[in-house]
C-alpha cells in the first residue's frame, strides 16, 4: 500500500490522530492547515485520496474542493467537518465530495471510509470489463480511461458520477430507487442517505443534459427513482 492522502485540516489533536490512524494503516499522508497552502499542494502534483475540513483559514472547504474538481475531477473527497446539518452535507455532495463525516466522528471509522473508496478504485483498475465504452447522443462513455467525452472535449467526472453513469448506461430504460442506487454504486459499506443520490443525479445532468431542468436521457420516474435513457424520446 503507497497511497499518498493529503490531509486538510486546521485543528492540531484531530491531525496527529488521523496521521497515527492512517499511517499505522499504511498510508501515506501530508497535512495542510490552511485552505491557500492546500489548493497549493493540489496544484503540485496529484493526490490519491483527499480529507478535507470546512472549517479552515485562508480559503475555506468548499473553495478548495472547487479548486480540486476544477484540476482533477476524479480524485476521490472525504468531507470532515463540524457542521452536521442536512444543508451543509448537501452542498458537500454537490461539490463533488464523495464522502461526508461529521466530527466528532470514529477514527476507526474514517480509517474504513478511506479503504472502502480506494479499494473501489483499485478494483475498477484491476477488473477488466465486459464492455470498453458506451456512447449516447453526442456523448461516449470510455470505462477503460474512466472518461466521459462529449464528441472530442473530456468532461471531468468524479469517481461516484462515473460510476453512476457506468451503471445506469448498463441497464438502460430499467427504473431504480434511489436505496437501490445507494447499494448498487456507493456499496453497502456506505453509511449514506438517498439524497446522496439526487446530489449526484443533479451534478450528472449538468453534465450531460441540454436543459438539466427537463432531462432526457436521466429521467425521473415517479414514486420510483431514476432511469436512463440512451436514445430520449421526441
Amino acid at each position: 500500500m503507497n497511497e499518498h492522502l493529503l490531509l486538510v485540516e486546521d485543528d492540531d489533536a484531530i491531525a496527529v490522530a488521523l496521521r497515527l490512524h492512517l499511517e499505522e494503516a499504511g498510508y501515506r499522508l501530508h497535512r495542510e492547515a490552511n485552505g491557500h497552502h492546500a489548493m497549493a499542494a493540489i496544484d503540485r502534483q496529484r493526490w490519491d485520496l483527499v480529507l478535507l475540513d470546512l472549517m479552515l483559514p485562508g480559503a475555506d472547504g468548499w473553495e478548495v474542493c472547487r479548486h480540486l474538481r476544477a484540476r482533477h475531477a476524479d480524485v476521490p473527497v472525504i468531507m470532515l467537518s463540524a457542521r452536521s446539518a442536512e444543508a451543509h452535507r448537501v452542498l458537500g455532495l454537490e461539490l463533488g465530495a464523495d464522502d461526508y463525516l461529521a466530527k466528532p466522528f470514529s477514527m476507526l471509522e474514517l480509517v474504513a471510509r478511506v479503504r472502502a473508496l480506494l479499494r473501489r478504485i483499485d478494483q475498477m483498475r484491476n477488473t477488466a470489463t465486459q464492455r470498453a465504452e458506451f456512447r449516447f447522443g453526442p456523448f461516449r462513455l470510455d470505462t477503460v480511461r474512466r472518461e466521459l467525452m462529449r464528441d472530442e472535449t473530456v468532461l471531468p467526472l468524479t469517481l461516484r458520477e462515473f460510476d453512476l453513469l457506468h451503471f445506469l448506461l448498463k441497464h438502460p430504460g430499467r427504473p431504480f430507487s434511489r436505496g437501490e442506487l445507494l447499494q448498487r454504486v456507493w456499496g453497502d459499506g456506505f453509511d449514506g442517505y438517498e439524497h446522496t443520490v439526487n446530489s449526484h443525479i443533479n451534478r450528472l445532468r449538468n453534465r450531460i443534459e441540454d436543459n438539466p431542468r427537463e432531462p432526457r436521457h436521466v429521467v425521473t420516474v415517479w414514486g420510483v427513482g431514476y432511469r436512463f435513457d440512451p436514445v430520449p424520446k421526441t
